[in-house]
């Protein structure tokens, strides 16, 4: 009878590090190839410095870049080929990092991240109504070397692009060995949600990308410059929520009714033992 009452506290506890083992298994991660993933800190965000030493440890998401070819006047070739980005929240702000190639530092270099504002679809063109999509609108986080600052902007189409009248973004670029840093930081929401993309945590947004290059050619003129320049479709965004420790309160309650269960058992075979 001891050998039976082993072999069934052995089974009961067996059954919960099974339970256990599937409340621990996490949810395939989603468009993993295709999406930026900021994940949450404690503490306060490098929101001031492309170099802080906390992107090393940040995963770089990277992506496809190609000349603008849906609106005059156009390029046929583009100095950025690809940027990776990395990104960060801690739950009110966002701060979101570029990092590309650019053989020179120049004044007008400049970088931009654009979104779509509420449900409504863009096209990543500015918003420009093209084929079956409804023109914008999107909202742009642009910044320029020479200006050295953040802008935040709108367009429902090529030739409305405007800058709002209340500005949110902060960008900050550090140039270094032909190589290109930008950082942009907003909080994640705004009291401007038909001007700004509001961004939740746990969920997919849409996000896109766009390059210049500001070096100057022969005639003095720019090499890329409002149209002309390197850009990307949409892609995903999503700044990650808060850890979710359920499971874990769960398994626990598992635990201790599973050998709450054995306990019981025990006393009961024993007394029938006795008898």
């Amino acid at each position: 009878m001891k050998h039976g009452v082993s072999e069934i506290a052995t089974g009961v506890i067996g059954g919960v590090l099974l339970v256990m083992g599937f409340l621990a298994v996490e949810p395939v991660a989603a468009q993993e190839s295709i999406a930026v993933r900021a994940q949450m800190v404690k503490g306060l965000l490098p929101a001031d410095d492309p170099n802080a030493a906390v992107w090393s440890s940040v995963a770089p998401a990277t992506f496809p870049m190609s000349p603008q070819v849906h609106w005059p006047t156009r390029i046929l070739e583009a100095t950025v080929r690809d940027l990776s980005v990395r990104a960060l929240h801690d739950g009110t702000n966002v701060t979101i990092l570029l990092e590309y190639a650019d053989p020179s530092e120049d004044p007008d270099d400049a970088a931009a991240i654009e979104f779509m504002v509420g449900d409504k679809k863009a096209h990543f063109a500015h918003g420009q109504p093209m084929a079956q999509v409804e023109g914008g609108p999107v909202n742009i986080w642009y910044w320029k070397n020479k200006d050295a600052k953040g802008m935040d902007m709108n367009a429902k189409g090529f030739g409305t692009l405007s800058v709002q009248t209340h500005q949110d973004v902060k960008a900050k670029g550090a140039y270094a060995n032909g190589t290109w840093k930008v950082l942009f930081t907003r909080p994640l929401a705004t009291e401007h949600p038909e001007e700004d993309t509001q961004i939740k945590t746990g969920g997919f947004i849409n996000i896109a990308f766009a390059v210049w290059d500001g070096k100057k050619d022969i005639s003095g003129e720019l090499k890329e410059k409002g149209s002309q320049k390197a850009i990307s479709s949409w892609w995903y965004f999503r700044a990650e929520a808060p850890p979710d420790y359920s499971g874990y309160y769960y398994a626990a309650l598992a635990v201790g009714l599973a050998f709450g269960f054995q306990f019981i058992l025990i006393r009961k075979l024993k007394k029938g033992q006795s008898a």
